[in-house]
């Protein structure tokens, strides 16, 4: 996880831009938000940012943003490690 560049997207876009780029991503292969990495890297992070920024929104501090993010992250890692064994 790219903190530094997640807190750049945060700041920088609303939430529902980076919707949008998410989108615009997916849809055309491209978008205005982040386009120096591969596609799945780019919707990756867009998405992180987008959690952190809803999070943002909501009242929460950066670094509280963060640390719900990596804990929704572990969560769902928990979950697919479960199904694998």
């Amino acid at each position: 996880m790219d903190v530094k560049q997640i807190r750049e997207l945060t700041k920088k876009y609303t939430a529902e831009q980076i919707e949008g780029c998410i989108t615009q991503q997916i849809d055309t292969g491209q978008n205005i938000c982040l386009a120096d990495k591969k596609s799945k890297t780019i919707v990756n992070e867009l998405s992180k940012a987008d959690v952190v920024r809803e999070l943002l929104d909501k009242g929460m501090s950066l670094a509280d943003s963060l640390r719900e993010l990596a804990r929704r992250m572990r969560f769902v890692l928990q979950g697919f490690q479960e199904k694998d064994e």
